[in-house]
């Protein structure tokens, strides 16, 4: 069954490939419509619980994931499952940590590294992606290579 964002949803980032991901900020009221089917929280402690799946990523303000390779493995299962399911990627601010994660989903979604974080600038939010490292991260990214099964 598929469960998609619609194309009204606040914080929509479509990717290449119709892959539609919903960036927040926690620290934001939670957006009218319908809870995500997944929720992938990016934050330095552990985020609290919701009514949905949860993976969390330890990943400190302004910095990188304190474990690439697990964000790695969350980051691509999070790509296949937007293909047909409501998800949603989120830090406090909703701008740093989750526009490199956006950015990250969009190599793993076909566009170049080098071009992801304007991708991401142009189809989410003009301040995503904050620091030279997070910058750095996404351009890296390339030697994850799209996943083997879509």
């Amino acid at each position: 069954m598929t469960e998609v964002w619609d194309d009204q949803t606040p914080g929509l980032c479509p990717l290449p490939t119709g892959r539609r991901i919903r960036g927040r900020g926690l620290r934001d009221p939670m957006p009218d419509g319908p809870p995500p089917t997944l929720g992938v929280y990016l934050t330095g402690r552990r985020p609290p619980r919701y009514g949905w799946e949860t993976h969390w990523i330890r990943w400190p303000d302004f910095w990188l994931p304190t474990d690439s390779a697990a964000a790695t493995a969350t980051l691509r299962e999070t790509w296949k499952r937007a293909a047909h399911e409501r998800v949603e990627i989120a830090c406090s601010g909703g701008k740093g940590r989750t526009g490199t994660a956006l950015a990250v989903l969009a190599v793993l979604d076909g566009v170049p590294a080098a071009e992801a974080v304007a991708y991401v600038r142009a189809h989410y939010s003009p301040h995503a992606v904050e620091t030279p490292w997070q910058r750095r991260y996404v351009r890296r990214t390339h030697a994850l290579g799209k996943p083997r099964h879509p």
